[in-house]
């Protein structure tokens, strides 16, 4: 299952707090799904555009209004991260603003926090056409208007000032690294030798994340060593006892992963370089050190951004998320 987007968790709690409708038993005689078992459902889903109009179409037949609707495919957006589909329902939020009423709601317990959503989805809108001064604007308006929902708000302006640092950076692949196993320092230049790009995966053995997703960076490396992309995982800090349980980790990998693991320099950091704050965290580098990417790897645009440099690229289906 999908891990849930930080905005949604804050939104479905509101949720669970603003629903005080006491729910209606299913209408066995006509065949139609109960309300209440519809607006779980539409609130619920994340698999698909079909499944999401699918339940819509329930949830108009139950008697569920068009602002929880919008709220819903809102929530199903976001979830799914897709910021270009959010900036598209503007119109809409802001056609909602003027007829809004918080007892039609299904999410929001006060009506700053469905404000604080509207200006939340023009700062988007405005982040995609570049227009800073406006971002910075909108999403401040949505801090003043809902501070509870800061942490759902803040990923975008972390994820702007990342893009932007970004920019200046370009790898030098003349940097060599010393390996996770005993043997030669090895350079990133012999590494990226008729490559069409490199990923650079920054993990620990310490990480719970980087251990659960593992099989699927097995899968992942495969996929792109496959299609001429080169992959390096790199361990941040070579402190003795990391080292040793890095070594024992990938030891049980056998020769399911591709690619180089190396370790970290302390003098050039690249994790430095690369403002890495959590594990894992993946970067795309075009030949030419430019970065293509950088961010977690269950992010669509990890994969968006792999397949405009081969089509043939496929995502591989995912252990990690099949057991959450």
């Amino acid at each position: 299952m999908r891990r849930l987007h930080t905005l949604v968790i804050s939104l479905i709690a509101a949720h669970s707090v603003a629903w005080a409708e006491p729910p209606s038993p299913p209408d066995d005689k006509g065949g139609r799904v109960s309300r209440e078992i519809a607006l779980d459902n539409l609130l619920s889903e994340r698999e698909s555009p079909e499944a999401l109009a699918a339940v819509i179409e329930v949830a108009r037949k139950s008697g569920i209004g068009e602002q929880a609707i919008l709220e819903a495919r809102f929530l199903y957006h976001v979830d799914r991260r897709e910021d270009e589909i959010i900036a598209s329902l503007l119109p809409e939020f802001l056609k909602q603003r003027e007829v809004f009423k918080l007892e039609d709601s299904e999410i929001f317990g006060v009506k700053e926090d469905w404000l604080a959503v509207i200006e939340y989805v023009q700062a988007i809108a405005l982040l995609g056409k570049g227009d800073k001064v406006g971002f910075k604007h909108h999403i401040t308006e949505a801090f003043w208007l809902s501070p509870r929902q800061a942490a759902a708000f803040a990923p975008h302006i972390e994820r702007m000032r990342l893009e932007e640092s970004m920019r200046s950076v370009k790898v030098d692949f003349a940097s060599r690294f010393t390996t996770l196993n005993p043997g030669d320092p090895v350079g990133l230049q012999e590494i990226m030798k008729g490559k069409k790009a490199l990923l650079l995966h920054f993990w620990s053995p310490w990480s719970r994340e980087c251990e659960a997703s593992l099989p699927d960076f097995v899968k992942t490396s495969a996929a792109l060593a496959a299609n001429d992309v080169a992959v390096v995982s790199l361990l941040p800090d070579d402190a003795p006892k990391q080292l040793t349980d890095a070594r024992a980790m990938v030891g049980l990998l056998g020769d399911g992963a591709a690619g180089q693991w190396l370790v970290d320099s302390k003098e050039a950091a690249l994790a430095r370089e690369f403002r890495v704050q959590n594990l894992p965290t993946m970067v795309v580098v075009s030949p030419a050190g430019e970065v293509l990417f950088n961010g977690d790897p269950t992010d669509e645009e990890f994969w968006t951004t792999l397949g405009k440099i081969d089509s043939q690229i496929q995502r591989p289906e995912s252990q990690w998320e099949k057991s959450e």
